[in-house]
């Protein structure tokens, strides 16, 4: 019985780990596809501004 549960948990480490992995990167790229949103939302913020002190009378 000790070969079972051995042989069990060995079969199932290889996809757990492959599991953890590609959440761990899926995780990356969607905090980084948020930042990067936040940061284009603020330059673009700043560039409306500046846009609209270069022609207020318009």
């Amino acid at each position: 019985m000790d070969d079972f549960w051995a042989n069990a948990i060995w079969s199932l480490a290889p996809t757990v780990l492959i599991g953890l992995i590609f959440w761990f990167v899926m995780r990356a790229v969607i905090h980084a596809d948020r930042n990067e949103r936040k940061a284009y939302s603020r330059v673009e913020a700043e560039e409306r501004a500046k846009l609209a002190k270069q022609r207020p009378a318009a």
